[in-house]
């Protein structure tokens, strides 16, 4: 199969450090199925990240399923096969787009919760913004992989979102958030968790295996390789 024959890809982005990094994952290990230089087709669009952020501070999750509907058709009318969201916040209003949708989606929740499944864990921190850790994004979805799951403390909740939406969104990567991270997943170790879920696309910019204290699901490059999987049957 070469990029001109495998699934073409369509990209619902949110925030563009997420997206970006998502959108150079599938197409630097497009290679290793198809060839040198090859990858599948992808098609991304963009809403401005400022209307998301309107409809979440008003909790309006109808709002957000509008908008990522916006992006679903123009990326059905540019010929994409199949869509994924890098952005795990506005996964939470999946279920108001699935029934609406042009188009079949990946959910990034559960390939990360099928992922840590496969790996053996069993009891999982969660990072991500607030909207994401209050929500039932990822407890559904690891729970219906029989995974366990462990929230930041409300305080940590807020440093988290803090650091998210007005330094990583921005593409500013300090080391007192690095420092903070590792603080907030030392905890999470002390906890019982075995692993922890980057569920936000932005976090793998800061942090992996190589400086977390825990084992990492890195939601963004697991979503992309999923995507892959999907264009590209073998």
């Amino acid at each position: 199969m070469t990029g001109d024959t495998a699934g073409h890809v369509g990209i619902v982005a949110c925030s563009a450090e997420g997206a970006a990094l998502c959108y150079r994952t599938v197409c630097a290990e497009g290679a290793a199925l198809l060839g040198p230089h090859a990858h599948p087709e992808v098609s991304l669009h963009s809403l401005p990240l400022s209307a998301y952020v309107a409809c979440l501070d008003r909790g309006d999750w109808q709002g957000v399923a509008d908008l990522m509907l916006v992006s679903a058709d123009k990326l059905a009318g540019a010929g994409a096969d199949f869509l994924i969201c890098p952005d795990n916040t506005i996964h939470r209003a999946l279920p108001l787009v699935l029934h609406r949708s042009p188009l079949p989606w990946l959910h990034i929740a559960e390939v990360v919760a099928a992922e840590a499944a496969a790996r053996g864990f069993r009891r999982l921190g969660i990072t991500g913004t607030r909207w994401l850790v209050d929500g039932p994004v990822y407890p559904d979805a690891l729970a219906a992989c029989g995974l366990e799951c462990v929230r930041p403390a409300e305080h940590e909740r807020d440093a988290i979102n803090r650091i998210i939406m007005d330094e990583l969104v921005y593409g500013v990567f300090m080391p007192a958030a690095v420092a903070r991270f590792r603080e907030i997943i030392g905890r999470m170790k002390e906890a019982g968790c075995d692993a922890v879920v980057l569920g936000c696309t932005e976090i793998p910019l800061i942090i992996d295996d190589s400086n977390s204290p825990l084992p990492t699901l890195d939601s963004t490059r697991l979503l992309a390789r999923a995507a892959l999987r999907r264009a590209v049957p073998r």
